[in-house]
């Protein structure tokens, strides 16, 4: 059975493998007010006091309402605390999620998030991009804009989100990528071969919606019968069997779960000290198949390989 190491690189920074995603403090849809303020206050401030030391956000959860409590919880922010944010999308008045990502505009959305955290740099900011995949002028010149405001001191690393292997190894030749954020949990494992291209690099991959989505009823993780039973077997709870899942794939994955509640956050917290044995791995690595288009170097389907799982998963 293996032990996860407990922090990994965020560029300059070596945070704690089990961070916070800030989403869930806005209102529905993650937009507006949240409906008790004070609550959403009490969450950051129990994270940080847990020694959370790597937060999620962005301008436009809110919109700004999520940095502004940020800012009102943790201010002034305790040393070695890394936020991470996100641009190239924008919220209007309704809350539609609009494009954002011109080069001038990157550079705004940058400029907005320090405004309405007060700092003078974020350990890095993700370009969220919109899933096409597909490298070309206009990538270039997104790319440039984050590498200025980088030179410029604003920002200490350049982050990627909801992109293809294409994408960040066209991106790499240019310049250096901290962190990778794409959707990947236990029931979606399309990402697996964007997983492995940043475990050779030493790029951190951070998963979003690591307990599934949608929730609910329809969630197709913490609904998942295999999982239920698991965590019914080893004593622990559903959320903890898929966050640990994650978490002993690969030394580089760093987990950015969000809750709106105090006892939720403590309760993914604690999945970095459960264990999971040989008959859960077997159990939880068929709940979805591997891609079938992932790299012949994982190994996928390889006799050697236990589970069925990338023969790269059992190196690390």
């Amino acid at each position: 059975m293996r032990r996860v190491m407990s922090t990994f690189a965020l560029g300059r920074m070596q945070v704690r493998r089990s961070g916070y995603g800030a989403m869930q403090l806005a209102g529905q849809f993650a937009f507006g007010p949240p409906p008790d303020r004070a609550a959403a206050i009490g969450v950051l401030r129990t994270a940080a006091a847990a020694g959370v030391d790597h937060i999620d956000t962005a301008q436009y959860y809110g919109s700004g309402v999520v940095n502004d409590l940020i800012h009102d919880a943790l201010y002034p922010y305790p040393d070695g605390l890394a936020i991470v944010s996100k641009v190239a999308v924008r919220r209007d008045d309704a809350g539609a999620v609009l494009p954002f990502d011109d080069p001038d505009q990157l550079r705004k959305g940058i400029e907005d998030n320090l405004r309405s955290l007060r700092v003078g740099q974020l350990a890095a900011v993700n370009l969220r991009l919109p899933g096409d995949g597909r490298v070309g002028a206009r990538f270039d010149d997104q790319l440039a804009a984050m590498v200025a405001a980088r030179d410029d001191g604003l920002i200490a690393g350049v982050g990627l989100s909801n992109i293809s292997v294409e994408q960040l190894r066209h991106a790499v030749a240019g310049t250096e990528i901290v962190c990778v954020q794409n959707l990947f949990h236990l029931a979606d494992r399309r990402a697996a071969a964007l997983l492995e291209e940043c475990l050779s690099r030493g790029i951190a991959f951070v998963p979003f919606c690591p307990l599934g989505w949608p929730r609910g009823q329809q969630n197709p993780v913490l609904t998942s019968p295999v999982v239920i039973e698991t965590a019914a077997r080893l004593g622990i709870t559903s959320a903890q069997v898929a966050l640990q899942w994650l978490l002993q794939l690969a030394p580089n994955v760093l987990l950015i779960p969000g809750t709106g509640s105090v006892a939720h956050l403590r309760e993914n917290l604690a999945a970095e000290g459960v264990a999971l044995d040989e008959q859960a791995l077997r159990q939880l690595d068929a709940v979805a198949p591997w891609p079938e288009d992932a790299p012949r170097s994982l190994g996928l389907g390889d006799a050697q390989s236990p589970c069925g799982r990338p023969a790269w998963l059992h190196d690390v």
